[in-house]
């Protein structure tokens, strides 16, 4: 006669646990919402800030050329807020972006020690973030412009989409090699803040690419933010054709800065959230 177990006594397995679904998606999303709790959620007015900074960067141009100079009439147009805002929005949404993307580390370095975070996660997520802020301040902006001066555009939803995508896809490449370097280097974080601040007057945000001395112009062509608001200009304004504008340019040089950022993250991004 052979013993029998009692059904009780008989161990139960329970099923393997299954790996999370969308790990990555639901991390991104998480490090998007605490960023918009502690870059917004606790300074009084959160989101306002992110559409008066332009606003008033923008009315601050307009007042000063158009009252303090007495320039009548813009380089193109005849609405100085129209010109001043499809120059300055392009170029703000990719040096704020490069900023942003170029401190990710930094900012999610407690985050990046759990085996779940990668550091690619942190990126993506802060670039999301911003790039969607500006998009949102940029539509309000000009949405806002046209209401006011009653001003009635030819536009080309292509050239402004262009602008929009390669100014942040510029912002990911150049943040995403900064991000390194930022790491090993504090001397480039004070080198890039002082080289970055002529940027406003030599990326044609205040006039366009015309105006610039012909024995200068291939030069400057050099700064990809000129393109980027070439094309934006092409986009509200059907005469200008921006015919030097090169998105093949810009996406060259935020892709070989993305790359090799990456590739260098890859390699000692270890050792840079150990230090």
């Amino acid at each position: 006669m052979t013993d029998t177990v009692p059904d009780t006594q008989i161990p139960t397995l329970k099923p393997a646990a299954r790996p999370r679904s969308f790990r990555t998606s639901r991390t991104i999303l998480a490090l998007m919402m605490r960023e918009m709790q502690t870059t917004y959620g606790r300074s009084p007015g959160g989101y306002l800030w992110a559409i008066l900074e332009p606003v008033g960067a923008i009315a601050m141009f307009t007042f000063v050329i158009s009252v303090g100079l007495k320039i009548r009439t813009p380089s193109l147009g005849s609405n100085f807020a129209l010109f001043y805002a499809t120059g300055f929005l392009p170029f703000s949404l990719a040096l704020s972006t490069a900023m942003k993307v170029a401190k990710s580390l930094q900012y999610s370095r407690a985050l990046l020690q759990y085996p779940g975070v990668q550091f690619t996660d942190a990126i993506i997520a802060r670039f999301l973030l911003n790039f969607l802020t500006h998009f949102m301040v940029f539509c309000i902006i000009i949405t806002g412009i046209h209401v006011i001066f009653n001003l009635t555009t030819i536009r080309d939803f292509t050239a402004i989409a262009a602008s929009l995508f390669l100014s942040g896809f510029l912002g990911l490449g150049i943040g995403t090699l900064n991000s390194f370097l930022f790491s090993i280097s504090p001397l480039w974080t004070s080198a890039w803040s002082i080289l970055t601040r002529p940027l406003l007057l030599i990326s044609c945000v205040l006039y366009v690419f015309d105006e610039v001395p012909q024995q200068y112009q291939d030069q400057v062509l050099y700064n990809p933010l000129i393109h980027v608001i070439g094309l934006m200009r092409r986009g509200f304004y059907a005469t200008y054709d921006a015919h030097y504008a090169s998105p093949l340019y810009v996406m060259g040089v935020g892709l070989a800065c993305l790359v090799l950022g990456l590739v260098l993250l890859y390699r000692y991004h270890r050792d840079i959230l150990n230090r």
